[in-house]
């Protein structure tokens, strides 16, 4: 099913919100105090905010029933089934935040790249690109391209009230390297070696995937996005030279573009201890960390200026809950002395997760910060 076959529901918007302060869109304005939010901004919060990545989708078993039947990529074309799956987190685990269930890959579909998502492997693309006259495929991302994101945000800022809504999309480097390898790849042997072999290539390719993420991220926050995060899930193969000289560019050109909106910008990737510093200076507000790095010594390499976001190691969830309390606690005392923080796992929730876990890792959280 294409998008253009999903029928429209009648557009949703909230009332009676509070005006918006200067830069804001108006749907953003009912959640700008929350604790999410400040804690984005480095303002004193009640309590430490809370959401996680992947929290709207595979551990939940209301997911799999929503879904059943309908392919990924049809799921996030569809505004009804969107909305319903970014509630159900909210409801469950009453988390500080929602985040808007999409896949970084959409928009690349919705210019009309030839892909799709294989169950077990991840996106997979038809035609790769690996020349000058592939790129010229890319072509740009209007809002009508994605106008089930503009209904579904509609709906979602209705119903969540003062609940945030944070929306996301993939980093320039990252989908590059899908595009390049025409999937997941373990060692990035095409994509390197297009970085390395054709350096002028590589830049242009990261400059039209900097404008096409800007545009799906601006639909986002124009239809009701109290943040947005970019997601660089394979920029951890990277040597830092090799970020700075070939991808801190594009993810700087991302962030600029939408830095008038006034919304917290975050920026997170996987094996990225050694590119904090760099990620923190291409634009994010709010710096995501995975597991692998103590959230005081992530501090000292990103630099004062920048709210964190995380960190615990998702498989600890595995684990009694004493031992996750006790890992929780190691977390939030390695973040006691930041300037703001965002408690997150340090990558996403993962399939087999029990959600009774997560909705009590969200108390003791809040609990155990409670001002």
């Amino acid at each position: 099913m294409s998008a253009n076959d999903i029928p429209r529901t009648a557009d949703a918007a909230p009332t009676g919100a509070a005006p918006a302060p200067a830069g804001q869109p108006p749907t953003a304005s009912a959640a700008y105090d929350s604790a999410f939010l400040r804690a984005c901004r480095r303002e004193p919060v009640p309590h430490t905010p809370v959401w996680f990545m992947r929290q709207a989708g595979r551990s939940l078993p209301e997911y799999h029933k929503a879904r059943e039947g309908t392919a990924m990529l049809e799921s996030c074309m569809r505004p009804d089934l969107v909305t319903e799956i970014t509630l159900q987190p909210v409801r469950r685990h009453r988390v500080d935040a929602a985040v808007y269930f999409s896949d970084i890959v959409v928009p690349l579909k919705a210019i009309g790249v030839d892909l799709e998502i294989k169950p077990g492997v991840g996106p997979v693309i038809a035609q790769p690109i690996r020349s000058r006259a592939d790129l010229a495929r890319l072509r740009d991302l209007t809002p009508e391209d994605v106008w089930y994101v503009t209904e579904a945000m509609g709906m979602l800022t209705a119903e969540l009230g003062t609940t945030p809504l944070i929306g996301f999309a993939g980093a320039p480097f990252t989908l590059a390297s899908y595009l390049v390898e025409g999937g997941p790849s373990r060692n990035h042997e095409h994509t390197k070696s297009l970085m390395y072999g054709d350096p002028q290539l590589w830049a242009d390719l990261l400059d039209r995937l900097a404008d096409i993420t800007a545009a799906f991220l601006k639909v986002q926050i124009e239809a009701g996005a109290s943040a947005v995060q970019l997601f660089d899930s394979w920029v951890g193969a990277l040597a830092p030279a090799d970020y700075r000289r070939s991808v801190m560019a594009a993810s700087a050109k991302v962030f600029d573009a939408v830095a008038g909106y006034g919304v917290p910008r975050i920026h997170f990737g996987i094996g990225t201890g050694e590119l904090l510093g760099l990620m923190g200076e291409a634009g994010a507000d709010v710096v995501g960390v995975d597991w692998r790095v103590p959230l005081d010594e992530a501090a000292r390499r990103v630099g004062p200026g920048k709210a964190l976001q995380g960190n615990l190691d998702p498989a600890v969830l595995f684990s009694s809950t004493a031992a996750v309390e006790e890992k929780t606690r190691e977390v939030l005392d390695a973040a006691a002395g930041l300037e703001g923080h965002v408690f997150n796992l340090g990558h996403g929730v993962l399939p087999a997760t029990d959600p009774d876990a997560l909705t009590r890792l969200v108390e003791y959280v809040h609990t155990q910060t409670a001002r």
